[in-house]
């Protein structure tokens, strides 16, 4: 039995020492053929990698955007089109909720002495999220609940405004006008405010005024959207269901007056959508690995061909043919997991320039490292079966004639 055992790895390292002597010896057509594995493994590898690494970034910058929120739109019904101050009021108390910040926006010109700038984003924000956002500022000071209830006019400004309307002034308490209106420049926000600032209802603003402010220039007396900020402690499912039921008895329970949206479900339906797309990708990627394994097929079916006199002496001398099956296996399978190891390789190398291309988080991914070298190793089984198979089933004297 260990002397079987003994035979049987002897015999299958010669078949290696061979298959990697023939590969070497036909190194043009090797190369060539190994290209097409090589291929569909990199962008297998990429495209996994790169949607991967895309899909954590999304997550994350959804995680800090709405951690512990909820968010609501308010479509309306006839009788009722928004949330009044009550209506506000009453969804702050309830005792699963923090917070509320509406959101209101406008897009607008501003100027200040003859310097003007379109297209502007402006959002309405209350004191409360200030209190939860103390980054928001880098100078000066935030809105307030006076601001809040007198309908102020006064804002903060981005350092980009900053340069453009007070370039070599001090912004702070100076005057500007928002839509022909004249406001009080009371603080500055930080550099990265308007990321931390942008929602899905704002937009990225360039400015911040109370929301009754904005909801004086805009005309309007109710809120058709904001942010809920849940107590600690409160899952977004319990929140969500008390703050649907509360919203139904505002809206007399008509159907379809308003949406509540967490970040989780948001989270969700990313995740589901950029998996799709992973998948659709590696479906197509996987093509080329398909007629990378067609090459392989055709150049070992032309390698028995050309050592079917080599073939026959081995089973003159007493090979059998599941001797010469694995020596033409061996070969169809260092074919493509060679291939398969550069095209992980070069997949990763770039993976990692589209990721610093588009700002997402590098990571590598083994699940699809393994997918890539499995199927390439897969590949060369499969594909090379059927050669090995023809080499295995010759007739030694039929061989030995075209010697």
């Amino acid at each position: 039995m260990l002397k079987s055992i003994k035979g049987t790895i002897t015999m299958l390292c010669e078949c290696f020492t061979m298959s990697v002597r023939n590969i070497l010896s036909n190194k043009v057509r090797s190369l060539l053929t190994i290209l097409g594995i090589f291929i569909g493994v990199t962008a297998v590898i990429a495209l996994i990698t790169t949607v991967g690494g895309f899909s954590s970034s999304l997550t994350s910058s959804f995680s800090g955007m709405g951690a512990g929120t909820l968010t609501f739109s308010i479509t309306g019904s006839d009788l009722k089109s928004g949330l009044d101050a009550n209506d506000l009021a009453e969804l702050t108390a309830l005792p699963e909720v923090d917070g509320v910040t509406p959101a209101v926006s406008l897009r607008t010109r501003v100027s200040r002495d003859g310097k003007y700038e379109t297209g502007i984003n402006v959002a309405g924000k209350n004191a409360y999220y200030f209190s939860v956002n103390p980054d928001t500022v880098k100078r000066g000071r935030a809105l307030n609940r006076i601001d809040d209830e007198n309908r102020t006019f006064v804002c903060l400004i981005n350092p980009e405004l900053v340069e453009e309307l007070f370039y070599g002034v001090n912004p702070i308490d100076k005057t500007m006008y928002i839509d022909g209106v004249s406001f009080t420049v009371v603080g500055i926000l930080n550099d990265d405010a308007s990321e931390s600032v942008n929602d899905m209802f704002n937009g990225s603003p360039d400015i911040l005024i109370p929301y009754t402010t904005a909801m004086k220039l805009n005309n309007v007396s109710e809120v058709t959207s904001g942010t809920i900020y849940l107590a600690e402690g409160v899952s977004s499912e319990a929140a969500t269901s008390v703050l649907e039921s509360t919203l139904d008895a505002m809206f007399s329970y008509e159907d379809d007056t308003y949406t509540v949206t967490s970040m989780s479900s948001i989270e969700d339906t990313m995740e589901s959508m950029l998996g799709m797309v992973s998948t659709l990708l590696s479906g197509i990627a996987s093509i080329a690995l398909i007629v990378g394994g067609i090459g392989i097929m055709n150049m070992m079916l032309t390698t028995v061909t050309e050592r079917t006199a080599e073939i026959g002496l081995k089973k003159a001398i007493g090979a059998l043919p599941w001797h010469i099956q694995i020596q033409f296996l061996t070969e169809s399978f260092l074919l493509s997991v060679i291939g398969g190891l550069l095209g992980v390789v070069f997949g990763l190398m770039l993976s990692m320039i589209m990721c610093s291309m588009m700002g997402a988080a590098f990571a590598i991914n083994y699940g699809a490292i393994a997918l890539g070298v499995g199927f390439s190793a897969a590949v060369g089984l499969i594909f090379g079966w059927a050669p090995a198979r023809k080499a295995s089933r010759l007739n030694p004297i039929d061989a030995l004639r075209s010697v």
